[in-house]
Protein backbone atom coordinates (compact mmCIF):
# COMPACT_ATOMS: atom_id res chain seq x y z
CA UNK A 1 0.00 0.00 0.00
CA UNK A 2 0.80 3.28 -0.73
CA UNK A 3 2.38 5.13 2.26
CA UNK A 4 -0.35 7.64 2.34
CA UNK A 5 -0.34 9.79 5.98
CA UNK A 6 -4.27 10.63 6.17
CA UNK A 7 -4.96 6.34 5.69
CA UNK A 8 -1.89 4.97 7.71
CA UNK A 9 -2.78 7.42 10.45
CA UNK A 10 -6.42 6.68 10.50
CA UNK A 11 -5.69 2.32 10.77
CA UNK A 12 -3.73 3.42 13.54
CA UNK A 13 -5.49 5.21 15.43
CA UNK A 14 -8.74 2.82 15.64
CA UNK A 15 -6.25 0.48 16.01
CA UNK A 16 -7.05 -1.85 12.99
CA UNK A 17 -5.42 -5.31 12.74
CA UNK A 18 -6.25 -5.75 9.10
CA UNK A 19 -3.12 -3.45 8.17
CA UNK A 20 -0.65 -5.05 10.40
CA UNK A 21 2.34 -5.95 8.60
CA UNK A 22 1.42 -3.29 5.45
CA UNK A 23 3.27 -0.69 7.82
CA UNK A 24 4.73 0.07 10.60
CA UNK A 25 4.42 3.17 13.07
CA UNK A 26 7.40 4.81 13.86
CA UNK A 27 6.83 6.80 17.00
CA UNK A 28 10.06 9.53 17.27
CA UNK A 29 8.89 10.83 20.66
CA UNK A 30 9.45 7.40 22.53
CA UNK A 31 11.83 6.14 20.03
CA UNK A 32 10.02 2.76 19.09
CA UNK A 33 7.76 1.48 16.14
CA UNK A 34 4.67 -0.58 16.36
CA UNK A 35 1.82 -2.75 14.52
CA UNK A 36 -0.85 -0.04 13.51
CA UNK A 37 -3.06 -1.99 15.52
CA UNK A 38 -0.97 -1.30 19.21
CA UNK A 39 -3.37 -1.19 21.93
CA UNK A 40 -0.76 2.44 23.73
CA UNK A 41 -2.51 5.41 23.12
CA UNK A 42 -2.52 6.98 19.73
CA UNK A 43 0.51 9.24 19.28
CA UNK A 44 -0.29 12.76 18.37
CA UNK A 45 0.55 13.65 14.35
CA UNK A 46 3.55 15.30 14.59
CA UNK A 47 4.95 12.62 16.20
CA UNK A 48 4.63 10.32 13.64
CA UNK A 49 6.17 8.40 10.75
CA UNK A 50 5.55 5.55 8.72
CA UNK A 51 7.83 2.72 7.38
CA UNK A 52 6.99 -0.26 4.97
CA UNK A 53 9.10 -2.57 6.98
CA UNK A 54 10.57 -3.29 10.11
CA UNK A 55 14.12 -3.07 9.19
CA UNK A 56 13.42 0.54 7.95
CA UNK A 57 11.90 1.37 11.31
CA UNK A 58 15.32 -0.15 12.57
CA UNK A 59 17.46 1.94 10.29
CA UNK A 60 15.61 4.96 11.78
CA UNK A 61 17.20 4.19 14.98
CA UNK A 62 13.80 2.88 16.78
CA UNK A 63 13.22 -0.21 18.72
CA UNK A 64 10.74 -2.92 18.80
CA UNK A 65 7.67 -1.86 20.57
CA UNK A 66 7.36 -4.92 23.53
CA UNK A 67 3.93 -4.70 23.49
CA UNK A 68 2.45 -5.47 20.35
CA UNK A 69 5.43 -7.43 19.35
CA UNK A 70 5.99 -5.84 15.78
CA UNK A 71 8.55 -7.92 14.43
CA UNK A 72 6.13 -11.16 15.09
CA UNK A 73 3.44 -9.45 13.11
CA UNK A 74 1.94 -10.81 9.92
CA UNK A 75 3.89 -10.40 6.42
CA UNK A 76 2.96 -8.31 4.01
CA UNK A 77 0.33 -9.29 1.61
CA UNK A 78 2.21 -7.76 -1.29
CA UNK A 79 5.03 -10.49 -1.28
CA UNK A 80 2.57 -13.80 -2.29
CA UNK A 81 0.92 -11.60 -5.13
CA UNK A 82 4.03 -9.67 -6.61
CA UNK A 83 5.61 -11.47 -8.99
CA UNK A 84 8.59 -8.57 -9.42
CA UNK A 85 11.83 -8.51 -8.54
CA UNK A 86 11.11 -6.53 -5.10
CA UNK A 87 8.72 -9.36 -4.49
CA UNK A 88 10.41 -12.29 -5.06
CA UNK A 89 13.51 -10.91 -3.11
CA UNK A 90 11.07 -10.53 0.06
CA UNK A 91 10.19 -14.24 -0.12
CA UNK A 92 13.83 -15.65 -0.96
CA UNK A 93 14.96 -13.34 1.71
CA UNK A 94 12.01 -14.91 4.41
CA UNK A 95 13.30 -18.57 2.95
CA UNK A 96 16.73 -17.42 4.61
CA UNK A 97 18.99 -17.24 1.24
CA UNK A 98 20.90 -14.11 2.50
CA UNK A 99 22.14 -16.02 5.46
CA UNK A 100 22.88 -18.92 3.16
CA UNK A 101 24.23 -17.60 0.15
CA UNK A 102 24.57 -13.82 1.43
CA UNK A 103 23.35 -10.91 -0.57
CA UNK A 104 25.53 -12.05 -3.86
CA UNK A 105 23.50 -15.24 -3.87
CA UNK A 106 20.29 -13.56 -3.75
CA UNK A 107 21.40 -10.98 -6.41
CA UNK A 108 22.74 -14.18 -8.77
CA UNK A 109 18.88 -16.09 -8.00
CA UNK A 110 16.97 -12.69 -9.27
CA UNK A 111 19.69 -12.20 -11.98
CA UNK A 112 20.26 -8.39 -10.71
CA UNK A 113 23.26 -6.83 -9.81
CA UNK A 114 24.19 -6.88 -5.96
CA UNK A 115 24.13 -2.41 -6.10
CA UNK A 116 20.67 -2.47 -8.11
CA UNK A 117 18.82 -5.08 -5.87
CA UNK A 118 20.13 -2.85 -3.22
CA UNK A 119 18.51 0.38 -4.96
CA UNK A 120 15.26 -1.39 -5.44
CA UNK A 121 14.88 -2.90 -2.05
CA UNK A 122 15.80 0.29 -0.62
CA UNK A 123 13.32 2.39 -2.93
CA UNK A 124 10.67 0.23 -1.77
CA UNK A 125 11.22 -1.23 1.32
CA UNK A 126 13.35 1.45 2.91
CA UNK A 127 16.14 -1.02 3.46
CA UNK A 128 18.40 -3.04 1.71
CA UNK A 129 18.65 -7.44 1.71
CA UNK A 130 20.95 -7.16 4.65
CA UNK A 131 19.17 -4.96 6.62
CA UNK A 132 16.18 -7.08 5.66
CA UNK A 133 18.16 -10.03 6.79
CA UNK A 134 19.38 -8.77 9.72
CA UNK A 135 15.61 -7.67 11.14
CA UNK A 136 14.73 -11.28 10.31
CA UNK A 137 17.45 -12.32 12.37
CA UNK A 138 16.90 -10.63 15.22
CA UNK A 139 13.20 -12.28 15.00
CA UNK A 140 14.55 -15.57 14.76
CA UNK A 141 16.66 -14.50 17.48
CA UNK A 142 14.33 -13.40 19.97
CA UNK A 143 12.07 -16.56 19.38
CA UNK A 144 15.15 -18.96 20.32
CA UNK A 145 15.62 -17.20 23.16
CA UNK A 146 12.26 -17.71 24.41
CA UNK A 147 11.34 -21.05 23.62
CA UNK A 148 14.54 -22.70 24.09
CA UNK A 149 17.14 -22.95 26.51
CA UNK A 150 20.11 -23.03 24.11
CA UNK A 151 23.01 -20.74 25.37
CA UNK A 152 23.20 -17.72 23.86
CA UNK A 153 26.69 -18.10 21.40
CA UNK A 154 24.30 -20.90 19.97
CA UNK A 155 21.20 -19.03 19.24
CA UNK A 156 23.78 -16.60 17.94
CA UNK A 157 25.11 -18.81 14.78
CA UNK A 158 21.50 -20.75 14.67
CA UNK A 159 19.76 -17.57 13.87
CA UNK A 160 21.92 -16.08 11.37
CA UNK A 161 25.01 -14.05 12.82
CA UNK A 162 28.40 -14.15 11.59
CA UNK A 163 29.49 -13.42 15.62
CA UNK A 164 28.23 -13.66 19.31
CA UNK A 165 29.54 -9.36 19.38
CA UNK A 166 27.10 -9.04 16.30
CA UNK A 167 24.50 -10.80 17.93
CA UNK A 168 24.26 -9.14 20.94
CA UNK A 169 24.94 -5.53 19.35
CA UNK A 170 21.89 -6.02 17.25
CA UNK A 171 19.84 -7.03 19.90
CA UNK A 172 20.05 -4.24 21.79
CA UNK A 173 19.71 -2.24 19.01
CA UNK A 174 16.36 -3.76 17.44
CA UNK A 175 15.00 -4.47 21.23
CA UNK A 176 16.71 -1.92 23.55
CA UNK A 177 17.59 -4.79 25.93
CA UNK A 178 20.26 -7.59 26.71
CA UNK A 179 19.74 -11.05 25.19
CA UNK A 180 19.72 -12.46 28.72
CA UNK A 181 17.50 -9.92 29.58
CA UNK A 182 14.73 -11.06 26.72
CA UNK A 183 15.68 -14.57 28.66
CA UNK A 184 14.56 -13.35 32.05
CA UNK A 185 11.42 -11.48 30.75
CA UNK A 186 10.21 -14.91 29.58
CA UNK A 187 9.44 -15.81 33.50
CA UNK A 188 9.29 -19.11 34.72
CA UNK A 189 7.78 -20.54 31.37
CA UNK A 190 9.39 -23.82 30.36
CA UNK A 191 11.12 -24.21 27.00
CA UNK A 192 9.39 -27.42 24.95
CA UNK A 193 10.95 -30.61 26.00
CA UNK A 194 13.14 -31.91 23.38
CA UNK A 195 16.17 -30.56 21.68
CA UNK A 196 15.30 -28.90 18.65
CA UNK A 197 11.70 -28.33 19.52
CA UNK A 198 10.78 -24.52 19.46
CA UNK A 199 6.94 -23.44 20.02
CA UNK A 200 5.83 -20.66 18.55
CA UNK A 201 2.70 -18.61 17.45
CA UNK A 202 1.90 -17.25 13.44
CA UNK A 203 -0.12 -14.32 13.39
CA UNK A 204 -2.29 -13.81 10.59
CA UNK A 205 -5.17 -11.25 9.29
CA UNK A 206 -8.76 -12.61 10.38
CA UNK A 207 -10.48 -13.94 9.53
CA UNK A 208 -9.28 -17.15 9.03
CA UNK A 209 -11.50 -20.27 7.75
CA UNK A 210 -9.37 -23.04 9.40
CA UNK A 211 -11.43 -25.69 8.64
CA UNK A 212 -11.60 -25.11 4.80
CA UNK A 213 -7.82 -25.64 5.50
CA UNK A 214 -7.35 -28.82 7.06
CA UNK A 215 -10.44 -30.39 5.32
CA UNK A 216 -8.54 -29.63 1.90
CA UNK A 217 -4.97 -30.79 3.60
CA UNK A 218 -6.69 -34.29 5.21
CA UNK A 219 -8.08 -35.51 2.37
CA UNK A 220 -4.60 -35.76 0.29
CA UNK A 221 -2.48 -36.28 3.45
CA UNK A 222 -0.11 -38.40 2.51
CA UNK A 223 0.99 -41.05 4.94
CA UNK A 224 4.66 -41.13 6.20
CA UNK A 225 4.72 -37.70 5.38
CA UNK A 226 2.30 -35.60 6.63
CA UNK A 227 -1.77 -36.16 9.02
CA UNK A 228 -4.44 -34.17 10.20
CA UNK A 229 -5.42 -34.88 13.24
CA UNK A 230 -7.15 -33.92 16.56
CA UNK A 231 -7.17 -30.09 15.17
CA UNK A 232 -4.25 -30.34 14.21
CA UNK A 233 -2.25 -30.80 10.64
CA UNK A 234 1.54 -32.43 11.03
CA UNK A 235 4.03 -32.82 8.39
CA UNK A 236 7.84 -34.09 8.15
CA UNK A 237 9.63 -31.19 6.07
CA UNK A 238 12.89 -30.97 4.29
CA UNK A 239 14.91 -27.59 4.70
CA UNK A 240 18.40 -26.67 3.70
CA UNK A 241 20.18 -27.84 6.41
CA UNK A 242 18.26 -30.79 7.53
CA UNK A 243 14.96 -32.23 8.51
CA UNK A 244 12.24 -31.06 10.71
CA UNK A 245 9.01 -32.16 11.57
CA UNK A 246 5.83 -29.42 12.52
CA UNK A 247 2.42 -29.72 14.21
CA UNK A 248 0.31 -26.88 12.93
CA UNK A 249 -2.87 -25.91 14.96
CA UNK A 250 -5.39 -23.04 14.25
CA UNK A 251 -6.47 -21.20 17.19
CA UNK A 252 -8.06 -17.39 17.64
CA UNK A 253 -5.80 -14.94 16.21
CA UNK A 254 -2.79 -17.47 15.46
CA UNK A 255 -1.70 -20.95 14.52
CA UNK A 256 0.14 -22.44 17.45
CA UNK A 257 3.01 -24.12 15.75
CA UNK A 258 5.40 -26.96 17.36
CA UNK A 259 8.59 -27.41 15.22
CA UNK A 260 10.93 -30.30 15.97
CA UNK A 261 14.77 -29.27 13.75
CA UNK A 262 17.61 -31.22 12.96
CA UNK A 263 19.67 -28.23 12.52
CA UNK A 264 18.16 -24.42 14.41
CA UNK A 265 19.88 -22.61 11.36
CA UNK A 266 16.42 -23.72 9.43
CA UNK A 267 13.68 -21.65 11.73
CA UNK A 268 13.24 -18.98 9.66
CA UNK A 269 13.16 -21.19 6.53
CA UNK A 270 10.84 -23.67 8.40
CA UNK A 271 8.40 -20.64 9.53
CA UNK A 272 8.49 -19.15 6.08
CA UNK A 273 7.12 -22.12 4.42
CA UNK A 274 4.58 -23.15 7.18
CA UNK A 275 3.06 -19.66 6.87
CA UNK A 276 3.50 -19.92 2.67
CA UNK A 277 1.62 -23.33 3.21
CA UNK A 278 -1.33 -21.99 5.24
CA UNK A 279 -1.32 -19.09 3.57
CA UNK A 280 -1.21 -16.64 6.11
CA UNK A 281 0.15 -13.30 5.18
CA UNK A 282 -2.88 -13.42 2.73
CA UNK A 283 -5.73 -10.10 3.09
CA UNK A 284 -8.66 -12.12 3.85
CA UNK A 285 -10.77 -8.69 4.04
CA UNK A 286 -9.89 -7.55 0.32
CA UNK A 287 -9.93 -10.78 -1.38
CA UNK A 288 -13.61 -11.39 0.19
CA UNK A 289 -15.20 -7.77 -0.66
CA UNK A 290 -14.14 -8.37 -4.22
CA UNK A 291 -15.59 -12.32 -4.32
CA UNK A 292 -18.94 -11.12 -2.59
CA UNK A 293 -19.43 -8.24 -5.04
CA UNK A 294 -20.22 -11.02 -7.49
CA UNK A 295 -23.92 -12.15 -6.34
CA UNK A 296 -23.51 -15.83 -6.50
CA UNK A 297 -20.64 -16.15 -4.87
CA UNK A 298 -21.61 -13.45 -2.29
CA UNK A 299 -23.80 -15.82 -0.05
CA UNK A 300 -20.66 -18.25 -0.21
CA UNK A 301 -18.58 -15.43 0.98
CA UNK A 302 -20.59 -14.92 4.04
CA UNK A 303 -21.51 -18.17 4.73
CA UNK A 304 -17.52 -19.09 5.14
CA UNK A 305 -15.28 -16.24 5.09
CA UNK A 306 -11.78 -16.28 5.30
CA UNK A 307 -11.07 -19.11 2.29
CA UNK A 308 -7.51 -19.14 1.96
CA UNK A 309 -5.85 -21.08 -0.90
CA UNK A 310 -3.48 -24.03 0.55
CA UNK A 311 -0.14 -23.05 -0.26
CA UNK A 312 3.05 -25.75 -0.69
CA UNK A 313 6.34 -26.34 1.20
CA UNK A 314 8.27 -27.61 -1.45
CA UNK A 315 7.85 -26.98 -4.96
CA UNK A 316 9.25 -30.18 -6.47
CA UNK A 317 7.02 -32.35 -4.09
CA UNK A 318 3.37 -30.19 -5.13
CA UNK A 319 5.05 -30.74 -8.90
CA UNK A 320 4.69 -34.51 -8.69
CA UNK A 321 1.50 -34.09 -6.78
CA UNK A 322 0.40 -32.49 -9.53
CA UNK A 323 1.45 -34.33 -12.87
CA UNK A 324 -0.26 -37.63 -10.69
CA UNK A 325 -3.11 -35.95 -10.11
CA UNK A 326 -3.96 -34.72 -14.09
CA UNK A 327 -6.93 -36.28 -15.22
CA UNK A 328 -7.71 -38.83 -11.82
CA UNK A 329 -9.66 -38.45 -8.82
CA UNK A 330 -7.91 -36.99 -5.59
CA UNK A 331 -8.26 -40.58 -4.15
CA UNK A 332 -6.86 -42.27 -7.10
CA UNK A 333 -3.66 -40.10 -7.22
CA UNK A 334 -3.51 -40.51 -3.38
CA UNK A 335 -3.56 -43.77 -3.53
CA UNK A 336 -0.42 -43.79 -6.46
CA UNK A 337 1.53 -41.23 -4.35
CA UNK A 338 1.39 -43.44 -1.55
CA UNK A 339 2.59 -46.96 -3.45
CA UNK A 340 5.49 -44.45 -4.55
CA UNK A 341 6.65 -43.02 -1.57
CA UNK A 342 6.36 -46.61 0.35
CA UNK A 343 8.65 -47.96 -2.19
CA UNK A 344 10.92 -45.20 -1.57
CA UNK A 345 10.86 -46.22 2.75
CA UNK A 346 11.43 -50.11 1.37
CA UNK A 347 14.48 -49.31 -0.74
CA UNK A 348 15.81 -46.58 1.60
CA UNK A 349 17.04 -46.82 5.49
CA UNK A 350 17.04 -43.65 7.38
CA UNK A 351 19.80 -44.39 10.57
CA UNK A 352 17.07 -43.51 12.47
CA UNK A 353 15.03 -45.73 11.46
CA UNK A 354 16.95 -49.15 11.60
CA UNK A 355 14.60 -50.98 13.97
CA UNK A 356 11.41 -50.08 11.92
CA UNK A 357 9.50 -53.24 10.09
CA UNK A 358 10.26 -53.36 6.56
CA UNK A 359 7.30 -51.36 4.79
CA UNK A 360 5.57 -50.03 8.36
CA UNK A 361 4.73 -46.57 7.32
CA UNK A 362 7.19 -43.82 9.24
CA UNK A 363 3.70 -42.32 10.67
CA UNK A 364 2.83 -45.06 12.85
CA UNK A 365 5.73 -44.50 15.05
CA UNK A 366 5.10 -40.73 15.62
CA UNK A 367 8.12 -39.96 12.74
CA UNK A 368 7.44 -37.99 9.73
CA UNK A 369 9.75 -37.44 7.03
CA UNK A 370 9.82 -34.79 3.76
CA UNK A 371 8.91 -35.63 0.58
CA UNK A 372 10.70 -36.94 -1.93
CA UNK A 373 13.88 -35.24 -3.73
CA UNK A 374 14.53 -34.96 -7.30
CA UNK A 375 17.34 -37.23 -6.71
CA UNK A 376 15.33 -39.65 -4.95
CA UNK A 377 12.76 -39.83 -7.61
CA UNK A 378 15.18 -40.40 -10.54
CA UNK A 379 17.01 -43.59 -8.38
CA UNK A 380 13.59 -45.29 -8.32
CA UNK A 381 13.01 -48.26 -10.38
CA UNK A 382 10.31 -48.50 -12.74
CA UNK A 383 8.70 -50.87 -10.45
CA UNK A 384 8.59 -48.35 -7.85
CA UNK A 385 5.85 -45.92 -9.82
CA UNK A 386 3.20 -47.61 -10.61
CA UNK A 387 1.28 -45.61 -13.14
CA UNK A 388 1.51 -45.30 -16.89
CA UNK A 389 4.85 -45.23 -18.83
CA UNK A 390 4.23 -41.18 -20.17
CA UNK A 391 3.45 -40.19 -16.99
CA UNK A 392 6.53 -42.27 -15.52
CA UNK A 393 8.93 -40.67 -17.83
CA UNK A 394 6.90 -37.04 -17.35
CA UNK A 395 8.50 -36.75 -13.26
CA UNK A 396 11.67 -38.21 -14.37
CA UNK A 397 11.44 -35.16 -17.00
CA UNK A 398 10.66 -32.99 -14.36
CA UNK A 399 13.14 -34.34 -11.87
CA UNK A 400 15.97 -34.23 -14.53
CA UNK A 401 15.38 -30.57 -15.23
CA UNK A 402 15.01 -29.56 -11.67
CA UNK A 403 18.28 -31.48 -11.24
CA UNK A 404 20.03 -29.71 -13.90
CA UNK A 405 18.66 -26.35 -13.21
CA UNK A 406 17.01 -25.73 -16.21
CA UNK A 407 13.14 -25.72 -14.03
CA UNK A 408 13.66 -23.82 -10.74
CA UNK A 409 10.66 -24.48 -8.24
CA UNK A 410 12.37 -22.56 -5.16
CA UNK A 411 9.40 -20.01 -3.71
CA UNK A 412 11.42 -17.13 -5.29
CA UNK A 413 10.84 -18.61 -9.07
CA UNK A 414 9.57 -15.68 -11.61
CA UNK A 415 6.29 -16.91 -12.23
CA UNK A 416 6.21 -16.91 -15.59
CA UNK A 417 9.22 -18.18 -16.30
CA UNK A 418 8.66 -21.53 -14.52
CA UNK A 419 5.22 -22.08 -16.11
CA UNK A 420 7.05 -21.50 -19.54
CA UNK A 421 9.75 -24.20 -18.62
CA UNK A 422 7.14 -26.29 -17.13
CA UNK A 423 5.22 -26.12 -20.44
CA UNK A 424 8.39 -27.39 -22.28
CA UNK A 425 8.57 -30.30 -20.53
CA UNK A 426 6.83 -33.45 -21.84
CA UNK A 427 3.81 -34.52 -20.15
CA UNK A 428 2.73 -31.17 -18.23
CA UNK A 429 0.21 -29.06 -19.79
CA UNK A 430 -1.87 -25.91 -19.14
CA UNK A 431 -3.91 -27.30 -15.65
CA UNK A 432 -0.62 -28.88 -14.32
CA UNK A 433 1.55 -25.34 -14.89
CA UNK A 434 -1.66 -23.24 -13.84
CA UNK A 435 -2.02 -25.38 -10.63
CA UNK A 436 1.24 -25.08 -9.27
CA UNK A 437 1.14 -21.41 -10.32
CA UNK A 438 -1.42 -20.94 -7.75
CA UNK A 439 -0.50 -23.29 -5.01
CA UNK A 440 3.33 -23.88 -5.27
CA UNK A 441 4.47 -20.08 -6.26
CA UNK A 442 1.35 -18.28 -4.71
CA UNK A 443 -0.15 -16.78 -8.02
CA UNK A 444 -3.17 -15.16 -6.27
CA UNK A 445 -5.04 -15.17 -9.90
CA UNK A 446 -5.14 -18.37 -11.32
CA UNK A 447 -8.90 -19.73 -12.22
CA UNK A 448 -8.66 -23.45 -13.47
CA UNK A 449 -11.78 -23.27 -15.71
CA UNK A 450 -10.89 -26.65 -17.51
CA UNK A 451 -11.07 -28.70 -14.19
CA UNK A 452 -13.84 -30.80 -13.58
CA UNK A 453 -14.71 -30.13 -10.12
CA UNK A 454 -14.04 -26.09 -10.60
CA UNK A 455 -17.30 -26.67 -13.37
CA UNK A 456 -19.32 -28.60 -10.77
CA UNK A 457 -19.06 -25.98 -8.29
CA UNK A 458 -20.06 -23.27 -10.95
CA UNK A 459 -22.66 -25.25 -11.97
CA UNK A 460 -23.96 -25.91 -8.44
CA UNK A 461 -23.65 -21.46 -7.79
CA UNK A 462 -25.52 -21.05 -11.20
CA UNK A 463 -22.59 -20.19 -12.90
CA UNK A 464 -21.55 -20.79 -16.73
CA UNK A 465 -19.36 -24.31 -16.51
CA UNK A 466 -17.86 -23.82 -20.01
CA UNK A 467 -14.46 -23.17 -19.57
CA UNK A 468 -14.57 -20.15 -21.99
CA UNK A 469 -17.79 -18.82 -20.67
CA UNK A 470 -16.31 -19.45 -17.23
CA UNK A 471 -13.13 -17.53 -18.30
CA UNK A 472 -15.08 -14.33 -19.49
CA UNK A 473 -17.26 -14.73 -16.60
CA UNK A 474 -14.62 -14.35 -13.99
CA UNK A 475 -12.96 -11.39 -15.25
CA UNK A 476 -14.75 -9.82 -12.57
CA UNK A 477 -13.10 -11.87 -9.79
CA UNK A 478 -9.54 -10.38 -10.81
CA UNK A 479 -6.75 -10.10 -9.10
CA UNK A 480 -8.44 -12.91 -6.61
CA UNK A 481 -9.23 -16.04 -9.37
CA UNK A 482 -7.36 -18.26 -7.16
CA UNK A 483 -9.53 -18.07 -4.45
CA UNK A 484 -12.52 -18.54 -6.17
CA UNK A 485 -10.63 -21.63 -7.52
CA UNK A 486 -10.82 -22.89 -4.19
CA UNK A 487 -14.61 -21.83 -3.06
CA UNK A 488 -15.80 -23.52 -6.35
CA UNK A 489 -14.16 -26.91 -5.32
CA UNK A 490 -16.07 -26.21 -2.11
CA UNK A 491 -19.27 -25.81 -3.97
CA UNK A 492 -18.68 -29.19 -6.03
Amino acid sequence: MEMDFERCYRAVDSRDQRFDGWFYTGVTSTGIYCRPSCPAITPKRQNVRFFPSAAAAQGAGLRACRRCRPDAAPGSPLWDVRADVVGRAMRLIADGVVDRDGVPGLASRLGYTERHLHRMLSAEMGAGPLALARAQRAQTARILIETTDLAMAEIAFAAGFGSVRQFNDTLREVYASAPSDLRTARGRQQAPAGAGTIALRLAYRPPLHARALLDFLAVRALPGVEAVRDGAYHRGLRLPHGTGQVALTPADGHVAATLRLADLRDLAPAVARCRRLLDLDADPAAIDATLAADPALAPVVAAEPGIRVPRAVDGFEQAVRAIIGQQVSVTSARTTLTRLLSHRVDHEVDPADEDRTPGQPHDQRGELRGFLSAEELLGLPDSGFGMPVGRREALRGLARAVVDGSVDLAAGTDRGEVVRGLLALPGIGPWTANYLAMRAFGDPDVLLSSDLAVRRGAAALGLPDTPPTLDRYAERWRPWRSYATIRLWRAA
